[in-house]
């Protein structure tokens, strides 16, 4: 499947059946099987699966919160004046985490009356609940503050390196926490005792991060091929040298997506390419080779049998691994 939004295309996602989402800066939510839900009076700047599996959880320029779906459009927030710039959610807590510039929220899917704030020092670029959802991990200028979600009254965790940190990803076990810097580089930290992970060398700005094999390895963007880091062991990277993989002379890589307990790894070209790999066997598969817009967002289904893709000017498509 690959067709044209004529929006830009800010996340791409599956749901729990292995159905795309696409979320347009339009403000609609297009689903795979061709239905539409206007979510926003204005762009969606952010989405994520919905807890349930069902549907998508989207923050627009509008303040607003929604879930929406094929049949419709729930409002779960609404901060009128505010932007919600990025959104988390827990299939295994229930809870929803959102950033609006220096403010995170959550939300209890199970429990309407639920609502907890966190304020910070700077804007919060994006949030992460650790792999049980019980945990928030918002990337700011100076590094990550965490957050137990459900405690009111609480001092954070602050876990600090100089610089804007944009993006963060936890480790599938919660030990390492990751982010994606401003200053073309990748910080990590060991979260049990707050040890200093660097990794640099990138050429470009790093705005995505995932980990796969069980945890054993993350990938990244921000070159001109994969980054792949090994994470086995106690001490994750360090003293370790990262791979690459796919390596291009004229493209670099914008996203990264892979599947969470296996090998298999996709990735999207500032010229519109999407790849994906199997890194048990080095083998590069051409997912879309038409030259383009660059990608903007990218998914791959658990299974690793499906990837979904979007790009800058609204061109999205779904293919079979």
């Amino acid at each position: 499947m690959i067709q044209s939004f004529d929006a830009y295309v800010t996340a791409a996602l599956f749901d729990r059946h292995g159905k795309a989402a696409f979320a347009l800066g339009d403000g609609t939510i297009r689903f795979e099987d061709g239905a539409l839900a206007q979510a926003h009076d204005g762009a969606s700047l952010t989405a994520c699966r919905h807890p349930s599996g069902e549907g998508v959880v989207s923050g627009g320029d509008d303040g607003r919160l929604v879930w929406a779906r094929p049949d419709g459009v729930q409002e779960l927030a609404s901060l009128p004046g505010k932007w919600i710039d990025s959104v988390d959610a827990s299939a295994d807590s229930g809870l929803i985490a959102f950033a609006a510039g220096r403010e995170v929220q959550v939300r209890d899917v199970k429990d309407p009356a639920f609502e907890r704030r966190f304020v910070h020092e700077r804007t919060v670029a994006q949030v992460a609940l650790d792999p049980k959802g019980r945990r928030i991990a918002a990337a700011t200028y100076g590094g990550a503050w965490l957050w137990f979600a459900r405690i009111a009254e609480q001092k954070p965790m602050q876990l600090k390196w100089a610089g804007s940190h944009v993006a963060v990803v936890w480790s599938p076990d919660g030990k390492f926490l990751v982010s994606g810097m401003q200053e073309n580089e990748v910080h990590g930290w060991r979260v049990a005792d707050e040890k200093n992970m660097r990794m640099g060398g990138y050429p470009a700005k790093v705005k995505s991060l995932v980990f796969l094999g069980r945890g054993m390895m993350m990938a990244t963007s921000g070159s001109r091929g994969v980054v792949i880091w090994p994470f086995a062991g106690s001490s994750g990277p360090m003293g370790k040298q990262a791979a690459e993989v796919g390596f291009e002379e004229t493209a670099t890589v914008t996203r990264v997506a892979a599947m969470p307990g296996g090998s298999w790894i996709a990735w999207g070209l500032d010229d519109g390419r999407v790849r994906a790999c199997d890194l048990a066997e080095q083998t590069v598969r051409e997912l879309k080779a038409e030259r383009g817009a660059p990608i903007t967002a990218l998914a791959m289904t658990s299974d690793g049998r499906r990837v979904a893709w979007g790009d800058e000017t609204g061109g999205a498509g779904v293919a079979e691994v």
